[in-house]
């Protein structure tokens, strides 16, 4: 999330109230997520295990809660609490805006495009030319959807990211001030759902299908013409790249990358990243005929020990 105009370091410590490490005029340019972060962007670290990966990243502010040698080049915000530093920055950059009306002033949308009674569009939401919104959709404020796009009863996008820190008194949510990216020729089913990012895109690539009861979590990022069956649940953080296909019930684990072309067969769970080119199923999901084998192999397990019980 980039802010709408440069930030000093001295301005963005008074708006979280700590102290800070560099130069009072270092320039702050937005925020982001450690996976999607650049030059000029605050990350926030608050587990040792992280520290160095969040100094070392692209990002030149790092919101941190112990006080470190700052690498050269970059700054630190020092912070008793990271986690919630971050949601008081996005609050700041990203309020909540209420509508008035069932779709905003400030949307747009575009020529030829059907929106069928019930719907939802919140504050500036752009949707393309030619493009059907069925009933009872929701599109919060925001998202951007592209020209020849179909999005069938019940689907929700942009919801917030499901993303919670653990403490004493119960769960505390990362704010999301991203959005969701839906581009050209996409189709979605009836009752998905799609996260919006914390603070970058959750993006649907051009021609990609994707069938009923769905769920697209936060940050993920599907490729051009993928298809993607009943049921599925995607994680955060997920790269589908393009021409993947997913069938009905399988689960994605977060972080992870699928390579082109792959197939996923039905109730798989992906627990790692998958290559490109190849047929994967089971839990967890391996190659296809690695897969069988093994099941075979399972299969003579008890006619080796009526062998050996003979012996």
């Amino acid at each position: 999330m980039k802010f709408p105009r440069a930030h000093t370091l001295e301005e963005i410590s008074t708006i979280i109230n700590t102290d800070y490490v560099g130069a009072s005029d270092f320039p702050v340019l937005g925020m982001n997520e450690i996976h999607v972060v650049e030059s000029g962007d605050i990350v926030f670290v608050d587990h040792p295990k992280y520290y160095d990966k969040a100094l070392q990243s692209a990002a030149t502010i790092i919101l941190i809660n112990k006080e470190v040698d700052c690498p050269e080049g970059k700054a630190l915000l020092i912070s008793d609490d990271p986690f919630r530093d971050f949601n008081t920055l996005t609050e700041h950059f990203k309020p909540f805006k209420s509508s008035n009306s069932a779709i905003a002033s400030d949307a747009k949308i575009g020529e030829g495009t059907i929106i069928q009674p019930n719907c939802f569009i919140g504050n500036n939401v752009k949707i393309g030319k030619n493009c059907v919104i069925h009933s009872n959709v929701s599109i919060y404020d925001d998202a951007v959807i592209g020209n020849n796009v179909t999005i069938h009863a019940g689907t929700i996008i942009g919801s917030s990211a499901f993303y919670y820190k653990k403490r004493p008194e119960g769960f505390d949510q990362l704010k999301s001030g991203g959005r969701v990216l839906i581009e050209d020729n996409v189709h979605i089913g009836a009752a998905c759902t799609i996260d919006k990012g914390v603070t970058g895109n959750t993006t649907i690539g051009n021609g990609t299908k994707i069938d009923n009861q769905i769920q697209i979590g936060h940050d993920t990022v599907i490729g051009k013409k993928c298809l993607i069956a009943s049921q599925t649940g995607i994680a955060g953080c997920v790269v589908i790249e393009d021409e993947v296909t997913i069938w009905g019930q399988v689960g994605i684990t977060s972080g992870i990358t699928i390579g082109a072309k792959a197939v996923i067969s039905a109730q798989s769970g992906v627990s790692k990243s998958l290559e490109g080119g190849k047929h994967y199923f089971g839990t967890p999901a391996e190659d296809f005929r690695t897969k069988y084998k093994e099941l075979a192999s399972i299969k003579k397990i008890p006619e080796i020990l009526e062998q050996l019980k003979n012996k």
